[in-house]
């Protein structure tokens, strides 16, 4: 099982660990997802909440392909277009986060940046993963 590891030398993590210790098994490196479909296209056009939730989808997939769950993840690291954006919706997404992790939190980073490969990308996100 992954040690999740909050000092109390730092503020208390919400949404997020401070660092996650993993050893053995096999570690699967998970490239940045966007909300594409089976065929590659953008879905949910314009809508950050519904990208998150196929983002996630297809994190899962990959995941799932390599043989792990969602709660092999140690890492994630999210690239928004609009970070003012994904705070005033971090309710909406904790949600479907949630329905994927449960109560579980990986060490996370978010990044805003100005494009995404996709333009019609809102959101993509990269994984490390260790399957026990």
């Amino acid at each position: 099982m992954n040690q999740i590891i909050n000092p109390p030398e730092l503020s208390p993590p919400i949404g997020f660990s401070h660092a996650i210790a993993a050893s053995g098994g096999k570690t699967v490196y998970l490239a940045g997802q966007v909300a594409s479909d089976a065929s590659g296209k953008i879905i949910h056009k314009g809508d950050l909440v519904k990208q998150f939730e196929q983002v996630l989808h297809n994190l899962e997939a990959a995941l799932s392909g390599a043989g792990g769950v969602m709660t092999d993840i140690v890492k994630l690291t999210i690239y928004v277009r609009n970070k003012k954006e994904y705070a005033a919706k971090l309710k909406e997404i904790g949600k479907i986060y949630q329905s994927y992790f449960g109560k579980y939190f990986p060490a996370m980073t978010l990044v805003e940046v100005s494009s995404l490969f996709e333009d019609d990308a809102l959101i993509e996100i990269e994984g490390i993963a260790v399957i026990k």
